[in-house]
């Protein structure tokens, strides 16, 4: 099926695409790697009069060091992700996360931002945005600001994002080797059924789960359980792994239904915590 008809726009600076957004308003979508635009319009889920695609606007690519933070932009892609040196060295968590993304093609063209933007409750990057506890940052027509990532994802494909702010940073915070991101995924898409990254810290350990419920949650019950154990034993991971999924309501579809998402939300905080910590 082919797309509705739709006028399209190149900027090629952020103040361009920001002045596009605010004049056309509801009518106007942002393109940036396009794997969950370009599929809704040619289905027409998805029906936008004006396409802004902003990949060539170059000053949105790039990570690097800021501020005690490493810094992403928003048009990096995922296989820059998966490979950057400074990534790896600071915050090794989101190159993991990155490496089994899609296939080698999505990793190539899609972009973080994009991916975060779009808050599908089974992508891979809110779930470890969530336990880095990183800070996106969105830009508008009133200016810059900050958004927390417990902020940020709101509910089923919703933001935080005023319709014509644009997310052009993420800031995540430097950690230790012991993180570890573990999926069961759906064969043919490679979404997560259930996704958990795992940072262990020496005072706390974070867990975010994506792909069992309508959006990407911190598992508050999992990291009360194991507060104030820095290397905690087999026995209290496990006994904490069985409240992976408390306080949520687990998605039900063709896949799996919600008690199998429930389940394998239990078995992925296990297998992460037990990764981190064995690293």
């Amino acid at each position: 099926m082919y797309s509705a008809n739709f006028d399209y726009h190149r900027p090629s600076t952020l103040d361009e695409a920001i002045a596009l957004l605010s004049r056309h308003g509801d009518d106007a979508k942002l393109l940036a790697g396009g794997h969950s635009l370009i599929p809704a319009m040619k289905l027409r889920l998805a029906r936008p009069k004006i396409v802004v695609d902003i990949a060539r606007i170059t000053t949105l690519s790039y990570i690097r060091e800021a501020g005690g933070r490493v810094a992403i932009g928003a048009m990096t892609t995922h296989q820059e992700v998966e490979s950057s040196p400074l990534l790896r060295s600071k915050c090794p968590l989101l190159p993991e996360t990155a490496a089994v993304i899609g296939d080698m093609q999505v990793r190539n063209k899609g972009t973080i931002g994009g991916s975060l933007a779009h808050a599908d409750p089974a992508a891979d990057y809110p779930a470890a945005i969530l336990a880095l506890d990183a800070e996106i940052e969105a830009a508008g027509p009133r200016g810059r600001r900050t958004i927390h990532a417990a902020d940020f994802f709101v509910d089923l494909l919703q933001t935080a994002l005023a319709p014509d702010e644009i997310l052009v940073e993420i800031r995540v915070g430097a950690t230790g080797p012991k993180v570890a991101y573990v999926k069961t995924e759906q064969k043919a898409s490679g979404f997560a059924l259930a996704g958990v990254a795992a940072v262990v810290g020496a005072d706390a350990v974070r867990v975010g789960i994506t792909g069992v419920a309508a959006k990407v949650y911190r598992a508050a019950a999992v990291e009360q359980a194991l507060r104030g154990q820095a290397s905690p034993k087999a026995e209290a991971i496990a006994l904490a792994a069985m409240r992976a999924a408390d306080g949520v309501e687990p998605l039900s579809d063709i896949h799996a239904s919600a008690a199998f998402r429930a389940h394998l939300a239990q078995v992925n905080t296990r297998r992460a915590l037990e990764r981190a910590l064995g690293r």
